[in-house]
Protein backbone atom coordinates (compact mmCIF):
# COMPACT_ATOMS: atom_id res chain seq x y z
CA UNK A 1 0.00 0.00 0.00
CA UNK A 2 0.63 3.60 -0.44
CA UNK A 3 0.54 6.74 1.28
CA UNK A 4 -3.29 6.48 0.70
CA UNK A 5 -3.05 3.32 2.80
CA UNK A 6 -2.79 5.50 6.26
CA UNK A 7 -6.35 6.62 5.74
CA UNK A 8 -7.35 2.75 5.84
CA UNK A 9 -8.53 0.59 8.81
CA UNK A 10 -8.03 -3.00 8.42
CA UNK A 11 -10.14 -5.71 10.52
CA UNK A 12 -9.45 -9.27 10.37
CA UNK A 13 -12.40 -11.32 10.64
CA UNK A 14 -13.16 -15.23 10.58
CA UNK A 15 -11.55 -17.00 8.18
CA UNK A 16 -13.84 -18.09 4.78
CA UNK A 17 -13.19 -21.91 4.80
CA UNK A 18 -10.41 -23.06 2.03
CA UNK A 19 -11.52 -20.09 0.13
CA UNK A 20 -9.57 -17.69 1.61
CA UNK A 21 -10.03 -14.89 4.00
CA UNK A 22 -13.08 -12.30 4.25
CA UNK A 23 -11.48 -9.03 5.71
CA UNK A 24 -13.17 -5.68 6.03
CA UNK A 25 -12.05 -2.19 4.58
CA UNK A 26 -13.29 0.86 6.01
CA UNK A 27 -12.52 5.06 4.25
CA UNK A 28 -12.09 7.86 6.62
CA UNK A 29 -14.81 10.43 5.68
CA UNK A 30 -13.47 14.38 5.28
CA UNK A 31 -15.89 16.66 7.27
CA UNK A 32 -14.92 19.91 6.10
CA UNK A 33 -14.45 18.54 2.40
CA UNK A 34 -18.24 17.57 2.89
CA UNK A 35 -18.91 20.78 4.37
CA UNK A 36 -17.89 22.92 1.27
CA UNK A 37 -19.50 20.09 -0.50
CA UNK A 38 -22.46 21.17 1.00
CA UNK A 39 -21.85 24.89 0.65
CA UNK A 40 -21.10 24.47 -3.78
CA UNK A 41 -24.08 22.58 -4.10
CA UNK A 42 -26.75 24.92 -1.88
CA UNK A 43 -24.58 27.81 -4.31
CA UNK A 44 -25.76 25.46 -7.07
CA UNK A 45 -29.35 25.11 -6.28
CA UNK A 46 -29.80 29.31 -5.43
CA UNK A 47 -28.70 30.10 -8.94
CA UNK A 48 -32.18 28.41 -10.06
CA UNK A 49 -33.67 31.20 -7.79
CA UNK A 50 -31.66 34.37 -7.06
CA UNK A 51 -30.74 35.42 -10.59
CA UNK A 52 -27.42 37.45 -10.14
CA UNK A 53 -26.30 34.08 -9.03
CA UNK A 54 -27.68 32.38 -11.45
CA UNK A 55 -25.95 34.19 -14.17
CA UNK A 56 -22.47 32.20 -13.12
CA UNK A 57 -23.86 29.27 -11.66
CA UNK A 58 -25.96 28.74 -14.97
CA UNK A 59 -23.44 28.94 -17.41
CA UNK A 60 -21.42 26.20 -15.65
CA UNK A 61 -24.32 23.80 -15.31
CA UNK A 62 -24.32 24.81 -19.35
CA UNK A 63 -20.96 23.55 -20.53
CA UNK A 64 -21.12 20.61 -18.01
CA UNK A 65 -24.13 19.15 -19.32
CA UNK A 66 -23.56 19.82 -23.14
CA UNK A 67 -19.86 18.76 -22.59
CA UNK A 68 -20.95 15.17 -21.37
CA UNK A 69 -23.25 14.35 -23.77
CA UNK A 70 -22.16 13.81 -27.77
CA UNK A 71 -22.14 17.06 -29.26
CA UNK A 72 -25.99 16.40 -31.47
CA UNK A 73 -27.40 15.14 -28.10
CA UNK A 74 -26.29 17.55 -25.91
CA UNK A 75 -27.37 20.55 -28.12
CA UNK A 76 -30.90 19.06 -28.96
CA UNK A 77 -31.40 18.02 -25.16
CA UNK A 78 -30.13 22.11 -23.92
CA UNK A 79 -32.39 23.14 -26.52
CA UNK A 80 -35.06 22.00 -25.05
CA UNK A 81 -33.97 23.03 -21.78
CA UNK A 82 -33.17 26.31 -22.39
CA UNK A 83 -36.65 26.58 -24.68
CA UNK A 84 -39.52 25.24 -22.31
CA UNK A 85 -38.32 27.41 -19.52
CA UNK A 86 -38.20 30.87 -21.68
CA UNK A 87 -41.93 30.10 -23.30
CA UNK A 88 -42.91 29.69 -19.87
CA UNK A 89 -41.22 33.01 -18.50
CA UNK A 90 -42.74 34.98 -21.00
CA UNK A 91 -46.32 33.01 -21.50
CA UNK A 92 -48.24 36.62 -20.54
CA UNK A 93 -46.07 38.30 -23.67
CA UNK A 94 -47.49 35.19 -25.85
CA UNK A 95 -50.05 36.58 -28.80
CA UNK A 96 -53.79 35.08 -28.92
CA UNK A 97 -54.89 37.33 -31.37
CA UNK A 98 -53.71 36.92 -35.46
CA UNK A 99 -53.60 33.44 -37.14
CA UNK A 100 -49.45 33.79 -37.84
CA UNK A 101 -48.90 35.62 -34.81
CA UNK A 102 -48.77 33.03 -32.48
CA UNK A 103 -46.39 30.45 -34.43
CA UNK A 104 -44.21 33.93 -35.40
CA UNK A 105 -43.62 33.93 -31.78
CA UNK A 106 -42.92 30.38 -30.86
CA UNK A 107 -40.61 30.48 -33.89
CA UNK A 108 -38.69 33.62 -32.31
CA UNK A 109 -38.59 31.93 -28.88
CA UNK A 110 -37.38 28.77 -30.68
CA UNK A 111 -34.55 30.66 -32.47
CA UNK A 112 -33.19 32.29 -29.58
CA UNK A 113 -33.19 28.98 -27.59
CA UNK A 114 -31.27 27.35 -30.42
CA UNK A 115 -28.48 30.25 -30.94
CA UNK A 116 -28.08 30.68 -27.05
CA UNK A 117 -27.13 26.72 -26.84
CA UNK A 118 -24.62 27.25 -30.00
CA UNK A 119 -22.11 28.49 -28.14
CA UNK A 120 -21.70 25.77 -25.66
CA UNK A 121 -21.88 23.39 -28.73
CA UNK A 122 -18.82 25.10 -30.08
CA UNK A 123 -17.19 25.19 -27.14
CA UNK A 124 -17.91 20.90 -26.70
CA UNK A 125 -16.56 20.83 -30.40
CA UNK A 126 -13.76 23.06 -30.36
CA UNK A 127 -12.13 22.82 -27.12
CA UNK A 128 -11.01 19.27 -27.17
CA UNK A 129 -8.55 19.89 -29.79
CA UNK A 130 -7.00 22.30 -27.54
CA UNK A 131 -4.54 21.79 -24.18
CA UNK A 132 -4.29 24.08 -20.95
CA UNK A 133 -6.14 27.61 -20.96
CA UNK A 134 -6.56 27.94 -24.76
CA UNK A 135 -9.25 24.72 -25.06
CA UNK A 136 -11.54 27.44 -22.09
CA UNK A 137 -11.67 30.27 -24.80
CA UNK A 138 -13.85 28.81 -27.44
CA UNK A 139 -17.11 29.34 -25.22
CA UNK A 140 -16.63 32.97 -24.32
CA UNK A 141 -15.91 33.98 -28.22
CA UNK A 142 -18.75 31.94 -29.14
CA UNK A 143 -21.07 33.72 -26.38
CA UNK A 144 -19.64 37.04 -27.16
CA UNK A 145 -19.85 36.69 -31.39
CA UNK A 146 -23.54 35.84 -30.91
CA UNK A 147 -24.24 40.02 -29.65
CA UNK A 148 -23.39 40.85 -33.36
CA UNK A 149 -27.22 38.98 -33.60
CA UNK A 150 -30.33 41.48 -32.32
CA UNK A 151 -33.68 39.57 -31.96
CA UNK A 152 -36.83 41.66 -31.65
CA UNK A 153 -38.40 42.32 -28.45
CA UNK A 154 -39.83 41.31 -26.36
CA UNK A 155 -36.70 38.58 -26.39
CA UNK A 156 -34.47 41.43 -25.96
CA UNK A 157 -30.57 40.46 -26.34
CA UNK A 158 -28.84 37.00 -26.78
CA UNK A 159 -26.42 37.61 -24.34
CA UNK A 160 -25.32 40.45 -22.12
CA UNK A 161 -22.76 43.58 -22.11
CA UNK A 162 -19.76 42.15 -24.22
CA UNK A 163 -16.83 42.32 -21.43
CA UNK A 164 -18.60 41.26 -18.68
CA UNK A 165 -20.22 38.35 -20.96
CA UNK A 166 -16.99 37.42 -22.14
CA UNK A 167 -15.75 37.03 -18.42
CA UNK A 168 -18.68 35.05 -17.30
CA UNK A 169 -19.10 32.59 -20.20
CA UNK A 170 -14.65 32.08 -19.10
CA UNK A 171 -15.14 31.32 -15.77
CA UNK A 172 -17.68 29.04 -16.26
CA UNK A 173 -15.48 26.79 -18.82
CA UNK A 174 -12.11 27.49 -16.97
CA UNK A 175 -14.18 25.86 -13.19
CA UNK A 176 -15.67 23.12 -15.62
CA UNK A 177 -11.91 22.58 -17.50
CA UNK A 178 -10.10 22.41 -13.99
CA UNK A 179 -13.51 20.19 -13.17
CA UNK A 180 -12.45 17.17 -15.25
CA UNK A 181 -9.07 17.64 -14.78
CA UNK A 182 -9.97 17.13 -11.29
CA UNK A 183 -7.56 20.04 -10.02
CA UNK A 184 -7.47 20.57 -6.16
CA UNK A 185 -8.48 22.40 -4.09
CA UNK A 186 -5.78 25.05 -4.41
CA UNK A 187 -5.94 25.32 -7.91
CA UNK A 188 -9.56 25.33 -8.06
CA UNK A 189 -9.03 28.62 -5.29
CA UNK A 190 -6.39 30.60 -7.13
CA UNK A 191 -8.20 30.25 -10.49
CA UNK A 192 -11.70 32.26 -8.46
CA UNK A 193 -9.51 34.53 -6.99
CA UNK A 194 -7.83 35.42 -10.76
CA UNK A 195 -11.34 35.80 -11.94
CA UNK A 196 -12.57 37.76 -8.44
CA UNK A 197 -9.98 40.16 -8.91
CA UNK A 198 -11.26 40.58 -12.65
CA UNK A 199 -14.70 40.92 -11.53
CA UNK A 200 -13.80 43.46 -9.40
CA UNK A 201 -11.69 45.67 -11.67
CA UNK A 202 -14.59 45.00 -14.60
CA UNK A 203 -17.11 47.06 -11.86
CA UNK A 204 -18.41 50.60 -12.09
CA UNK A 205 -16.01 52.06 -10.38
CA UNK A 206 -12.70 50.87 -11.94
CA UNK A 207 -11.21 50.94 -15.40
CA UNK A 208 -12.22 48.49 -16.93
CA UNK A 209 -15.89 49.67 -17.05
CA UNK A 210 -17.87 49.64 -20.82
CA UNK A 211 -17.88 53.36 -20.81
CA UNK A 212 -13.75 53.64 -20.16
CA UNK A 213 -13.89 51.05 -22.63
CA UNK A 214 -15.75 52.90 -25.43
CA UNK A 215 -13.90 56.06 -24.24
CA UNK A 216 -10.74 54.62 -25.60
CA UNK A 217 -12.60 52.85 -28.55
CA UNK A 218 -15.55 53.98 -30.33
CA UNK A 219 -18.06 50.94 -30.89
CA UNK A 220 -15.82 49.13 -28.17
CA UNK A 221 -18.92 46.42 -27.92
CA UNK A 222 -19.01 45.74 -31.93
CA UNK A 223 -15.37 45.90 -32.41
CA UNK A 224 -14.81 43.35 -29.54
CA UNK A 225 -18.02 41.26 -30.82
CA UNK A 226 -16.37 40.82 -34.33
CA UNK A 227 -13.21 40.37 -32.92
CA UNK A 228 -14.65 37.33 -31.10
CA UNK A 229 -16.20 36.15 -34.20
CA UNK A 230 -12.75 36.18 -35.57
CA UNK A 231 -11.63 34.13 -33.03
CA UNK A 232 -14.33 31.41 -33.43
CA UNK A 233 -13.48 31.22 -36.82
CA UNK A 234 -9.83 30.18 -36.36
CA UNK A 235 -10.74 27.54 -33.54
CA UNK A 236 -13.05 26.25 -36.20
CA UNK A 237 -10.44 26.21 -39.04
CA UNK A 238 -7.99 24.62 -36.39
CA UNK A 239 -10.32 21.61 -35.59
CA UNK A 240 -11.41 20.82 -38.70
CA UNK A 241 -7.93 20.78 -40.23
CA UNK A 242 -6.34 18.76 -36.79
CA UNK A 243 -9.30 16.58 -36.80
CA UNK A 244 -8.43 13.22 -33.61
CA UNK A 245 -6.51 10.83 -35.63
CA UNK A 246 -5.27 7.90 -33.76
CA UNK A 247 -2.25 5.38 -33.96
CA UNK A 248 -3.04 3.27 -37.05
CA UNK A 249 -3.51 -0.46 -36.03
CA UNK A 250 -1.35 -1.64 -38.91
CA UNK A 251 1.72 0.08 -36.63
CA UNK A 252 0.64 -1.91 -33.67
CA UNK A 253 2.09 -4.90 -34.21
CA UNK A 254 2.41 -6.51 -30.73
CA UNK A 255 -0.73 -4.89 -29.92
CA UNK A 256 -1.94 -6.86 -32.35
CA UNK A 257 -0.30 -9.99 -32.20
CA UNK A 258 -1.74 -10.59 -28.79
CA UNK A 259 -5.54 -10.64 -30.80
CA UNK A 260 -7.52 -13.51 -31.88
CA UNK A 261 -11.12 -13.96 -32.98
CA UNK A 262 -13.31 -13.92 -29.65
CA UNK A 263 -15.81 -16.69 -31.06
CA UNK A 264 -13.11 -19.41 -33.59
CA UNK A 265 -9.99 -18.27 -31.33
CA UNK A 266 -7.92 -17.53 -35.04
CA UNK A 267 -5.52 -15.52 -34.91
CA UNK A 268 -6.03 -11.52 -36.21
CA UNK A 269 -4.57 -9.13 -38.63
CA UNK A 270 -4.91 -5.33 -39.90
CA UNK A 271 -7.16 -5.24 -43.14
CA UNK A 272 -8.66 -2.65 -45.10
CA UNK A 273 -12.24 -2.34 -45.94
CA UNK A 274 -13.81 0.64 -48.24
CA UNK A 275 -10.11 2.84 -47.42
CA UNK A 276 -10.32 1.66 -43.63
CA UNK A 277 -8.78 -0.25 -41.06
CA UNK A 278 -10.53 -3.79 -40.04
CA UNK A 279 -9.13 -6.68 -37.97
CA UNK A 280 -9.80 -9.89 -39.87
CA UNK A 281 -8.66 -13.67 -39.57
CA UNK A 282 -7.57 -16.26 -42.17
CA UNK A 283 -11.34 -17.95 -41.91
CA UNK A 284 -12.52 -14.94 -43.38
CA UNK A 285 -13.91 -12.73 -40.19
CA UNK A 286 -13.99 -8.88 -40.31
CA UNK A 287 -14.14 -6.67 -36.94
CA UNK A 288 -14.19 -2.96 -37.82
CA UNK A 289 -12.66 -0.42 -36.49
CA UNK A 290 -14.58 2.90 -35.56
CA UNK A 291 -12.85 6.01 -33.94
CA UNK A 292 -9.61 4.07 -33.47
CA UNK A 293 -11.62 1.22 -31.25
CA UNK A 294 -12.03 -2.30 -33.03
CA UNK A 295 -15.65 -3.78 -32.22
CA UNK A 296 -15.72 -7.72 -31.25
CA UNK A 297 -19.19 -7.47 -30.04
CA UNK A 298 -21.74 -10.43 -31.65
CA UNK A 299 -25.70 -10.23 -31.69
CA UNK A 300 -25.44 -12.60 -29.20
CA UNK A 301 -23.37 -11.07 -27.13
CA UNK A 302 -26.39 -8.19 -26.30
CA UNK A 303 -29.08 -10.52 -25.13
CA UNK A 304 -30.55 -11.17 -21.13
CA UNK A 305 -29.01 -8.65 -18.34
CA UNK A 306 -25.90 -7.68 -20.53
CA UNK A 307 -28.47 -6.14 -22.76
CA UNK A 308 -30.46 -4.67 -20.16
CA UNK A 309 -27.55 -2.81 -18.14
CA UNK A 310 -25.76 -1.46 -21.06
CA UNK A 311 -28.93 0.52 -21.92
CA UNK A 312 -28.41 1.90 -18.49
CA UNK A 313 -24.62 2.88 -19.46
CA UNK A 314 -25.48 4.08 -22.94
CA UNK A 315 -27.57 6.72 -21.19
CA UNK A 316 -25.92 7.87 -17.95
CA UNK A 317 -22.32 7.06 -19.95
CA UNK A 318 -21.74 11.04 -19.81
CA UNK A 319 -22.94 11.50 -16.24
CA UNK A 320 -21.21 8.46 -14.67
CA UNK A 321 -18.12 10.10 -13.73
CA UNK A 322 -19.21 13.42 -12.61
CA UNK A 323 -21.90 11.93 -10.52
CA UNK A 324 -20.09 9.52 -8.22
CA UNK A 325 -17.73 12.56 -7.59
CA UNK A 326 -20.97 14.62 -7.11
CA UNK A 327 -22.11 11.88 -4.49
CA UNK A 328 -18.74 10.82 -2.68
CA UNK A 329 -17.92 14.87 -2.15
CA UNK A 330 -21.52 15.04 -0.38
CA UNK A 331 -21.00 12.43 1.88
CA UNK A 332 -17.15 13.44 2.43
CA UNK A 333 -16.01 10.15 0.75
CA UNK A 334 -12.26 10.35 0.17
CA UNK A 335 -12.74 9.01 -3.58
CA UNK A 336 -9.08 8.02 -4.20
CA UNK A 337 -8.28 6.30 -1.46
CA UNK A 338 -11.41 4.51 -2.21
CA UNK A 339 -9.07 3.62 -5.92
CA UNK A 340 -6.13 2.86 -4.33
CA UNK A 341 -7.61 0.61 -1.58
CA UNK A 342 -8.43 -1.94 -4.39
CA UNK A 343 -5.95 -1.36 -7.23
CA UNK A 344 -3.08 -1.05 -4.68
CA UNK A 345 -4.02 -4.94 -4.18
CA UNK A 346 -2.56 -5.54 -7.81
CA UNK A 347 1.08 -6.30 -8.69
CA UNK A 348 1.83 -3.49 -11.69
CA UNK A 349 5.21 -2.53 -12.27
CA UNK A 350 6.54 -1.00 -15.10
CA UNK A 351 6.26 -2.41 -18.45
CA UNK A 352 3.72 -4.65 -17.61
CA UNK A 353 0.73 -5.23 -19.95
CA UNK A 354 -2.69 -4.58 -17.97
CA UNK A 355 -5.93 -5.22 -18.95
CA UNK A 356 -8.86 -4.34 -17.53
CA UNK A 357 -12.44 -5.65 -18.14
CA UNK A 358 -15.56 -3.27 -18.43
CA UNK A 359 -13.13 -0.38 -18.54
CA UNK A 360 -16.21 1.59 -18.39
CA UNK A 361 -14.79 5.79 -18.49
CA UNK A 362 -10.98 4.41 -17.74
CA UNK A 363 -11.07 6.01 -13.90
CA UNK A 364 -9.00 3.27 -12.81
CA UNK A 365 -6.06 3.79 -15.18
CA UNK A 366 -5.65 7.43 -13.04
CA UNK A 367 -4.71 5.39 -10.24
CA UNK A 368 -2.21 2.83 -11.50
CA UNK A 369 1.77 3.37 -11.40
CA UNK A 370 2.58 4.50 -14.58
CA UNK A 371 4.93 3.25 -16.87
CA UNK A 372 2.38 0.10 -17.70
CA UNK A 373 0.85 -0.70 -21.49
CA UNK A 374 -2.73 0.04 -20.13
CA UNK A 375 -5.84 -1.83 -22.64
CA UNK A 376 -9.81 -1.79 -22.06
CA UNK A 377 -12.46 -3.85 -22.70
CA UNK A 378 -16.11 -2.48 -22.62
CA UNK A 379 -19.47 -3.32 -24.28
CA UNK A 380 -21.29 -0.04 -23.93
CA UNK A 381 -19.97 2.41 -26.96
CA UNK A 382 -20.94 5.35 -25.25
CA UNK A 383 -18.76 4.14 -22.13
CA UNK A 384 -15.73 3.99 -24.63
CA UNK A 385 -16.27 6.74 -26.02
CA UNK A 386 -16.15 8.66 -22.57
CA UNK A 387 -13.38 6.90 -21.41
CA UNK A 388 -11.65 8.01 -24.64
CA UNK A 389 -12.19 11.68 -23.99
CA UNK A 390 -10.60 11.00 -20.28
CA UNK A 391 -7.39 9.89 -21.89
CA UNK A 392 -7.43 12.90 -23.87
CA UNK A 393 -7.70 14.78 -20.46
CA UNK A 394 -5.12 12.82 -18.60
CA UNK A 395 -2.48 12.82 -21.64
CA UNK A 396 -2.59 9.05 -21.25
CA UNK A 397 -2.90 6.44 -23.88
CA UNK A 398 -4.57 3.02 -23.81
CA UNK A 399 -5.87 0.10 -26.54
CA UNK A 400 -9.82 0.30 -26.31
CA UNK A 401 -11.38 -2.76 -27.14
CA UNK A 402 -15.44 -2.95 -27.48
CA UNK A 403 -16.59 -6.54 -27.10
CA UNK A 404 -17.86 -8.84 -23.89
CA UNK A 405 -15.94 -9.75 -21.12
CA UNK A 406 -17.25 -13.35 -21.60
CA UNK A 407 -15.60 -13.68 -24.91
CA UNK A 408 -12.46 -11.78 -25.18
CA UNK A 409 -10.47 -11.28 -27.99
CA UNK A 410 -6.85 -11.97 -26.66
CA UNK A 411 -4.58 -14.98 -27.00
CA UNK A 412 -3.82 -16.90 -24.12
CA UNK A 413 -1.47 -15.42 -21.44
CA UNK A 414 -1.19 -12.34 -23.20
CA UNK A 415 -1.69 -9.45 -20.03
CA UNK A 416 0.56 -9.26 -17.20
CA UNK A 417 -2.30 -7.99 -14.96
CA UNK A 418 -5.89 -8.57 -15.47
CA UNK A 419 -8.53 -7.30 -13.41
CA UNK A 420 -12.35 -6.12 -13.33
CA UNK A 421 -14.15 -3.03 -11.40
CA UNK A 422 -17.58 -3.25 -11.01
CA UNK A 423 -20.14 -5.11 -13.60
CA UNK A 424 -19.70 -8.23 -12.72
CA UNK A 425 -22.70 -8.62 -10.58
CA UNK A 426 -25.09 -8.44 -13.59
CA UNK A 427 -23.13 -10.38 -16.32
CA UNK A 428 -25.14 -13.15 -18.21
CA UNK A 429 -22.29 -15.73 -17.27
CA UNK A 430 -20.12 -14.66 -14.60
CA UNK A 431 -18.17 -18.22 -14.46
CA UNK A 432 -17.32 -17.29 -18.44
CA UNK A 433 -16.29 -13.82 -17.56
CA UNK A 434 -14.06 -15.28 -14.79
CA UNK A 435 -12.52 -17.88 -16.65
CA UNK A 436 -11.97 -15.89 -19.76
CA UNK A 437 -9.67 -13.27 -17.02
CA UNK A 438 -7.83 -16.37 -16.20
CA UNK A 439 -6.94 -17.51 -19.96
CA UNK A 440 -5.45 -14.39 -20.74
CA UNK A 441 -3.61 -13.74 -17.53
CA UNK A 442 0.40 -14.80 -17.75
CA UNK A 443 0.95 -17.65 -15.26
CA UNK A 444 1.84 -16.02 -11.96
CA UNK A 445 -0.60 -13.48 -12.18
CA UNK A 446 -2.61 -11.75 -9.16
CA UNK A 447 -6.18 -11.54 -10.36
CA UNK A 448 -8.25 -8.40 -9.41
CA UNK A 449 -12.00 -8.41 -9.50
CA UNK A 450 -14.50 -5.54 -7.24
CA UNK A 451 -18.18 -4.84 -7.65
CA UNK A 452 -20.82 -3.59 -5.32
CA UNK A 453 -22.37 -5.54 -2.60
CA UNK A 454 -25.73 -6.59 -1.98
CA UNK A 455 -26.12 -4.31 0.79
CA UNK A 456 -25.31 -1.34 -1.75
CA UNK A 457 -27.65 -2.83 -4.50
CA UNK A 458 -30.35 -2.61 -1.80
CA UNK A 459 -29.54 0.37 -0.35
CA UNK A 460 -28.98 2.48 -3.60
CA UNK A 461 -29.81 0.92 -6.80
CA UNK A 462 -33.40 -0.09 -5.89
CA UNK A 463 -34.01 2.75 -4.85
CA UNK A 464 -32.98 4.66 -8.28
CA UNK A 465 -35.98 5.71 -10.68
CA UNK A 466 -37.13 2.45 -13.00
CA UNK A 467 -36.87 0.12 -11.10
CA UNK A 468 -34.29 -1.85 -12.83
CA UNK A 469 -32.65 -3.60 -10.17
CA UNK A 470 -35.60 -4.27 -8.34
CA UNK A 471 -37.53 -7.96 -8.46
CA UNK A 472 -33.33 -9.94 -9.35
CA UNK A 473 -33.76 -13.82 -10.01
CA UNK A 474 -31.26 -13.73 -6.87
CA UNK A 475 -29.01 -11.30 -4.86
CA UNK A 476 -25.63 -10.28 -5.62
CA UNK A 477 -22.66 -12.13 -4.34
CA UNK A 478 -19.12 -12.34 -4.92
CA UNK A 479 -18.39 -14.93 -7.08
CA UNK A 480 -15.67 -16.69 -4.44
CA UNK A 481 -17.64 -20.03 -5.26
CA UNK A 482 -16.73 -19.81 -9.23
CA UNK A 483 -13.32 -19.33 -8.69
CA UNK A 484 -11.77 -22.50 -9.98
CA UNK A 485 -10.19 -24.65 -7.22
CA UNK A 486 -6.55 -24.44 -8.87
CA UNK A 487 -6.64 -20.88 -8.32
CA UNK A 488 -4.22 -20.13 -5.49
CA UNK A 489 -4.15 -17.08 -2.47
CA UNK A 490 -7.83 -16.47 -2.63
CA UNK A 491 -9.15 -13.69 -0.44
CA UNK A 492 -11.87 -11.67 0.03
CA UNK A 493 -12.25 -8.58 0.99
CA UNK A 494 -15.44 -6.00 1.79
CA UNK A 495 -14.22 -2.38 1.68
CA UNK A 496 -16.58 0.75 1.69
CA UNK A 497 -18.48 -0.51 5.25
CA UNK A 498 -19.28 -3.53 3.33
CA UNK A 499 -20.90 -1.70 0.54
CA UNK A 500 -18.26 -3.09 -2.41
CA UNK A 501 -15.55 -6.39 -2.22
CA UNK A 502 -12.46 -7.07 -3.75
CA UNK A 503 -11.59 -10.48 -4.75
CA UNK A 504 -8.14 -11.76 -5.98
CA UNK A 505 -6.38 -14.99 -6.58
CA UNK A 506 -3.37 -16.32 -8.08
CA UNK A 507 -2.88 -18.23 -11.71
CA UNK A 508 -0.43 -20.22 -10.60
CA UNK A 509 2.70 -20.59 -12.29
CA UNK A 510 2.42 -23.53 -13.78
CA UNK A 511 -1.15 -24.57 -15.26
Amino acid sequence: MNHCSSQLKKQQSQPAGKKGARMTTELRNHRWQQILAWLLAGLFILGFFFSPVGAWTGPIIGVWFVGSQRPLRGFLWMTAIAFIPGLLMHWRSFPLTGPTEPLQYLGWMLLVALLGVLPFTFHRFASPHFSGLLSTLPLPLAGTALQILDPPQPFGALTGIGFHHFLVLWFAAVVVWMWNREANWAKFGAGAGFFAVIAILEGDSFALTPSFLNALTPNFGSTFAWTCLAGCCAYLVYALLRPFHSQPWASRQETVARLQSPSTGAPLHVVAEQGREALGSAAGESFPIRKGIPDFRAPQDLTGDNLKYNHVYQTIGGFYDDIQRIFCALAGFDRSAYFHSYLDLLEVKPGDSVLETSVGTGLNFRYLPAGATLSGLDLSPEMLANCQLNLRRWQMDADLYLGNAESLPFADSSFDVVFHVGGINFFNDRAKAIREMIRVARPGSLLLIADETEKHVKEVYEKSPGGLWKNRREPVSAPIDLIPPEMQEVRLQQMRNGDTYALTFRKPALL
